[in-house]
């Protein structure tokens, strides 16, 4: 297999990564075709995985212009992935051009092109770092020095929780950052679930079964189980919905309401008190 020159040395690039499937998902051009047919397979199972995708971007960048209509210009986002059009930094800065946002993610490639990415950026960075061990997150240079942690943060934990098992102990890793963010932060998450989906729990079951060969086991939680996550946050109206029913702007969103698939998961934000 020719190595691409965009992917950075040291790789394995015939083994499947979840931020590479992401962005075939999305349309995007930075996957290997490992990783496509990793994906192919998951949709042969939920044909609408896509679709579910651009929902979950949708809300991701209606929530972060919530953040900063509140006043919240800070952004962590945990398990950022590829960058794509419409990231968090890019909303963020056209919103408020202070607005300063450090991205975090483990997997290689997602590191080197969000460094490529934002290079020359003001106000954004990227730590290569892992959700499971939260303080390394924040002690990383990228966090101490674009955030304040004294001031109000928004924590985007979009579609990355659901990679964590139990024995991750991913209660305990939110609880954490909660602890080291200040009052009046938010709490961004999307999450993978079998309630919503548009097929039957075995037929989905099939996806998750991809995930869990290619040893990127998805964890699909229930709504009351995802709820969990907001414990020491205030729900901030409508609460946890599926994805094109949190605030719904119109449909420059990029989401097709009548498509079923986007309705699969939930999506919340929470106020720390």
């Amino acid at each position: 297999m020719e190595r691409p020159a965009w992917a950075p040395p040291g790789i394995d690039i015939s083994v499947p990564s979840v931020s590479r499937i992401y962005d075939y998902y999305l349309g995007g051009s930075h996957n290997f075709e490992v990783d496509r047919q990793a994906a192919r397979r998951a949709m042969e199972f939920i044909p609408g995985l896509p679709k579910i995708m651009q929902a979950n971007r949708a809300f991701m960048r209606r929530a972060v212009r919530y953040a900063v209509d509140q006043g919240v210009t800070q952004f962590l986002d945990i398990g950022s992935g590829i960058p794509t059009f419409g990231n968090v930094h890019e909303i963020a800065r056209a919103a408020s051009p202070e607005a300063h946002v450090v991205y975090v993610d483990h997997d290689p490639v997602a590191v080197a092109h969000s460094q490529a990415v934002l290079a020359g950026t003001e106000g954004t960075g990227i730590a290569a770092a892992d959700l499971r061990k939260p303080a390394d997150i924040l002690a990383s240079p990228e966090v101490t020095r674009l955030l304040d942690l004294d001031r109000p943060v928004a924590l985007l934990l979009v579609a990355v929780l659901h990679f964590l098992e139990d024995a991750d102990e991913p209660y305990a890793a939110v609880a954490e950052l909660r602890d080291a963010l200040a009052p009046g932060s938010l709490l961004v998450l999307t999450h993978a679930s079998y309630e919503g989906v548009p097929l039957a729990e075995e037929v989905a079951g099939g996806a998750v079964g991809v995930y869990r060969d290619i040893r990127n086991p998805l964890v699909m939680r229930s709504g009351a189980e995802i709820g969990r996550f907001f414990d020491g946050f205030d729900w901030v109206e409508p609460g946890l919905v599926s994805m094109p029913e949190w605030r719904p702007e119109g449909p420059q969103d990029g989401e097709v309401q009548e498509d079923p698939y986007a309705f699969s998961g939930f999506a919340g934000v929470g106020r720390k008190a």
